[in-house]
């Protein structure tokens, strides 16, 4: 078990502050990198995660990109940090939370990708301007501020 499910067997579903990072990642013809999720089933998303203790932002980033692409990245530069009212979230099991959610992009990875059957479905490059209609919300407002 990791932290989060620690937690919440102690709390229940009340509500909890959770820290996460995602990151924007372009390949040389600018296409980002989306991963199609098994939870919620089909939604597309930025590959990132919640931080387990003892991380700073960036090695959350750093290892769920690697845990849910086989990617390594480097070179992250900062977007943004989200948080406040608009970043509540209950879950389908009636967990409640608000995410602080740091945001980073880079164009520096190495590695093929490799999808992670148990948290995806499908990872592609796709145009910026083609995003999935099916996306979680906070990350297409992310990519629209990055693109801006």
């Amino acid at each position: 078990m990791g932290y989060v499910e620690d937690l919440r067997a102690i709390i229940g579903h009340r509500p909890i502050i959770l820290v996460g990072s995602v990151v924007i990642i372009l390949d040389k013809q600018d296409r980002i990198l989306l991963q199609q999720r098994t939870s919620p089933k089909g939604v597309w998303g930025l590959p990132g995660g919640l931080m387990e203790l003892g991380e700073n932002t960036e090695q959350v980033a750093k290892r769920e990109v690697w845990e849910e692409t086989g990617l390594k990245v480097e070179d992250l530069n900062l977007l943004d940090v989200y948080s406040g009212q608009d970043q509540f979230s209950r879950a389908p099991n009636g967990d409640e939370f608000y995410l602080v959610t740091t945001a980073y992009y880079t164009k520096t990875y190495e590695g093929p990708v490799n999808v992670d059957s148990k948290e995806t479905l499908q990872i592609k490059f796709l145009p910026l301007h083609a995003l999935p209609e099916n996306m979680i919300g906070s990350h297409r407002k992310m990519i629209n501020e990055f693109i801006q």
